[in-house]
């Protein structure tokens, strides 16, 4: 399996352990984590298989993938 860019433990390495245990007892954390990967593999796979995606629709990809990072680390920080 290729490198996956933006995964949830690289972008916050100094709260991995904080990320596992919200994932085992915050279901919507697990919620909102799970999603925030399905929607970065996609952006991932857009780019580096070369999938043809419009310019709107990968902007509105990452524009997701910014605002559930944003709601994680909010949850992460709390």
């Amino acid at each position: 399996m290729t490198h996956v860019p933006h995964e949830l433990a690289e972008e916050f390495p100094q709260m991995v352990e904080r990320i596992h245990q919200l994932k085992t007892s915050d279901s919507h954390f697990r919620r909102l984590f799970e999603e925030y990967h399905e929607v970065n593999r996609q952006i991932h796979h857009a780019e580096a298989v070369g999938v043809d995606i419009s310019d709107e629709h990968m902007g509105q990809l990452r524009k997701t993938r910014l605002a559930l990072k944003d709601e994680l680390f909010a949850l992460l920080s709390a």
